[in-house]
């Protein structure tokens, strides 16, 4: 390992907890917007890694996802929709009806309209994420089950409304840029930290020891007891995310997902 390695046992990390995620949420938001703004008229309807779903199928996801934050009505009016609709949609996770329903209902919804729109949901999203009470956030009222073979259960309002919906927007934005053949440009005061965050939460999901050397602005060297023994994985701290979350090919101890 080189000298200027410093390994970060996984077990350390401190986790992002709501004043932290409200302001990386306000960061992805406007980084989001960026890119948003700068997919030129042929970029729209480009395959991303999420099947089915276009460059504008993506975009109008977490926009109507970041409309469902901003109201309890919307939020459940979406779910109810998005029910009806899991097996017609070869859907498995009530998550995958309400996806449906978001796009159906917003079949409208040309390039020209998605930025801005998303410009004010996202901000009315991240007004509601930010004044939720902490009694609220704590309520354990969401049954998330098994996603990509996980055993998630329930969990807390906070677990979405929290950093869940950042990590939401932040991975699709990855889908964006790699569809649309555009840079990235991750930080580590940003990307880095949510990468981290990330890393923290799957090495709770399983057991097994792991040395994992992550490169680029965003990246990090993880450890868990035992991990380097095997030898150090080393791979681009995006693309990681990227498998874990079921977007690329899984290999050692990366074959243990995390639902993003």
């Amino acid at each position: 390992m080189p000298a200027e390695d410093h390994p970060t046992d996984v077990a350390t990390v401190h986790r992002i907890v709501h004043n932290e995620a409200m302001q990386l949420a306000a960061d992805e938001n406007r980084r989001f917007l960026a890119l948003l703004t700068q997919l030129g008229s042929a970029d729209w309807q480009k395959a991303t890694d999420c099947p089915r779903w276009t460059v504008r199928d993506v975009a109008v996801h977490v926009t109507a996802s970041a409309e469902a934050q901003a109201s309890p009505v919307e939020f459940l009016r979406q779910l109810w929709q998005g029910r009806r609709l899991i097996s017609e949609s070869g859907g498995h996770h009530w998550v995958d009806g309400l996806n449906e329903a978001q796009l159906r209902e917003r079949g409208q919804l040309t390039p020209d309209d998605i930025p801005a729109r998303w410009e004010r949901a996202s901000a009315a999203a991240l007004k509601a994420r930010q004044r939720m009470p902490v009694l609220v956030r704590k309520l354990p009222v969401l049954p998330l089950g098994s996603v990509g073979g996980v055993d998630l259960g329930w969990q807390p309002l906070g677990y979405l409304f929290g950093i869940g919906f950042t990590r939401d927007v932040w991975m699709h934005r990855i889908d964006v840029c790699r569809a649309a053949g555009m840079p990235m440009e991750p930080t580590r005061d940003h990307d880095g930290r949510i990468v981290a965050d990330i890393i923290a939460e799957w090495a709770t999901l399983h057991s097994e020891p792991f040395a994992l050397r992550l490169t680029g602005p965003a990246g990090g060297t993880f450890t868990r007891k035992g991990g380097s023994d095997g030898g150090w994985l080393e791979i681009d701290a995006l693309e990681c995310c990227r498998i874990l979350s079921g977007r690329g090919q899984a290999h050692g101890v990366l074959r243990h997902p995390l639902p993003l």
